[in-house]
């Protein structure tokens, strides 16, 4: 259970923060900037959702509810990568992202996808308003995936396989999202190759 009394602490005056297991790392290091893009990922989609919350429309409801899901998600791969696996084990079972997190996630890509036509081209970010906040999310989510990726790529630092298909899925997820809450893609505004060059 999470017990939030005080929110500054003064501890991270010195430049530095503390992990899961109590070790204080720089803010600037790989592994807490991976989690906070994952955070920031968090926040973007929270702003998705002021919109698919509200509504009446069938489609966005049942985004809305995969959404919120997501977002507890995104708070469970936060706690697996503030926490790094280290030669002794921690004095409690630590929270990790498990395989069936990311086969929901496809599940649920599958689900939107069979009512989408397929693409003939690329997308541009826009339509909608939750369409282009999905499109934002999906972009911020790429960007925790490279730096995930990158600190799973250093010998010193370990990271779940399950944690890295689930980022990677859900940009999957948000870039499918993105054209349902566009009236099934109908909406989805086209990029046309050299549209502007004459």
């Amino acid at each position: 259970m999470v017990r939030l009394n005080r929110i500054y602490t003064r501890t991270g005056d010195d430049g530095t923060t503390g992990l899961g297991s109590g070790e204080r790392r720089p803010k600037f290091d790989l592994r807490v900037a991976a989690y906070g893009t994952v955070d920031e990922t968090n926040a973007a989609i929270g702003m998705v959702r002021v919109y698919t919350s509200a509504s009446t429309l069938e489609d966005w409801i049942m985004v809305d509810a995969m959404l919120a899901r997501i977002q507890n998600d995104l708070f469970d791969l936060g706690a697996d990568l503030c926490l790094p696996e280290g030669p002794e084990p921690p004095p409690y079972e630590p929270l990790r992202v498990i395989e069936a997190q990311v086969e929901r996630l496809e599940a649920e890509i599958d689900q939107l996808n069979e009512a989408l036509s397929p693409l003939k081209s690329f997308i541009l970010p826009g339509g909608a308003a939750p369409a282009a906040g999905l499109h934002l999310a999906r972009t911020i989510a790429r960007r925790a995936e490279r730096l995930m990726v990158e600190l799973a790529a250093n010998e010193h630092e370990k990271l779940g396989q399950p944690a890295i298909k689930y980022i990677n899925r859900l940009s999957d997820f948000l870039f499918v999202a993105s054209r349902y809450v566009n009236s099934r893609g109908k909406a989805d505004v086209l990029w046309v190759p050299g549209k502007n060059r004459a």
